[in-house]
């Protein structure tokens, strides 16, 4: 199949190409910035691909990239905890589902893969997500513009377009070309050393590879509207910093730490950010995920689509040898890694 990317040159979107590529689909990419094609891609080792320049939220334009196409994923999001840019996350995630999922529905493509978010579906009503849980009505900026872009999918799915939703946790793993929110995370943590713990919740991790994986085994015509979960390992700070030991021989401390304080506290973070521009992890949002987060039910995505998220701690090893290659951290940071580094797998 012809495939129609957007996002293409982004983490998430990055591996999804890759993981089609080596399917043996033809990738068609839609891109803003043709320059960031290669410096996605190269290091993922994916040849030559076509490319459509153009911004999702040009309906015009999106319109003209899916001329030809069998089948579309739509990966392209903005993603960041700053809230300096709420107004931008906001209308760029509706606006950019909306053009894409409408215009590729015109078009008879199928199927129309859209890349949403567990944030989608926060607060949780129940101890497990599952692929039938409500969209709910997020109060952060991200959450909320992921659970609008949602809501258009499911009109979409219930007049009997073809879409298939994925529903991501955290995307850690390696050979991220934009160092985005999740990177910066895990550099936070192997730099600082400590990290609160608050009673539940806890940080979905998911392979980008495998994610890339799971999207291209989803890329199937004639079955219609579906929706998988893909929120990998559900770890709280405890068993990440045991993770982050265990790789690297360094000691790291979690701080027991009351849920009701560290979402407080990111209320505070989220004033200075807006006052002072000073871009902080610690957001309300993030707190939100750390101290609410629940299981995941995969079963679906298993079964259907093969998805077994591979070992977190196979995760980790990878993305901290990955940031020290790429100068992002030091060999004291990385521990005992650092006494044979070499280059993660792409798959």
């Amino acid at each position: 199949m012809r495939v129609l990317v957007t996002g293409g040159t982004g983490f998430v979107g990055s591996h999804t190409v890759a993981a089609i590529a080596r399917a043996g689909h033809d990738v068609r990419l839609f891109v803003r910035s043709p320059e960031r094609i290669a410096p996605a891609l190269d290091p993922l080792a994916v040849g030559p691909v076509g490319h459509v320049v153009g911004d999702v939220t040009d309906e015009g334009a999106v319109a003209k990239a899916i001329e030809g196409c069998d089948a579309v994923v739509h990966a392209a999001a903005v993603f960041t905890l700053d809230r300096n840019r709420d107004a931008e996350v906001e209308a760029t995630n509706l606006a950019g589902a909306r053009n894409v999922l409408e215009a590729a529905h015109r078009a008879d493509v199928d199927p129309i893969l859209f890349v949403s978010s567990l944030s989608a579906l926060f607060p949780p009503d129940a101890a497990v997500f599952t692929p039938d849980t409500a969209v709910k009505n997020p109060i952060n900026p991200y959450a909320r513009s992921k659970a609008a872009a949602e809501r258009v999918a499911r009109e979409l799915q219930a007049d009997g377009a073809p879409i298939v939703i994925t529903y991501p946790g955290s995307v850690w793993g390696p050979y991220d070309p934009h160092r985005g929110e999740a990177g910066r995370i895990v550099t936070r943590f192997v730099k600082l050393g400590i990290a609160p713990c608050p009673p539940a919740g806890g940080m979905p991790v998911v392979d980008a590879r495998d994610l890339g994986a799971l999207h291209a085994a989803a890329l199937e015509r004639g079955r219609g509207p579906r929706r998988y979960l893909a929120g990998g390992h559900l770890l709280n700070t405890d068993a990440l910093f045991a993770l982050f030991s265990e790789v690297t021989g360094r000691r790291f401390l979690s701080v027991p730490t009351p849920a009701g304080l560290l979402r407080g506290f990111g209320h505070v973070v989220d004033f200075f950010q807006r006052a002072f521009g000073i871009d902080l992890l610690l957001t309300h949002e993030a707190m939100e995920t750390l101290t609410r987060m629940v299981p995941c039910d995969e079963t679906l995505s298993r079964k259907e689509l093969g998805f077994v998220p591979r070992p977190p701690g196979e995760t980790l090893r990878d993305t901290l040898l990955w940031m020290f290659n790429e100068g992002l951290i030091t060999p004291r940071q990385v521990g005992r890694l650092a006494e044979h580094p070499g280059r993660p797998a792409t798959t």
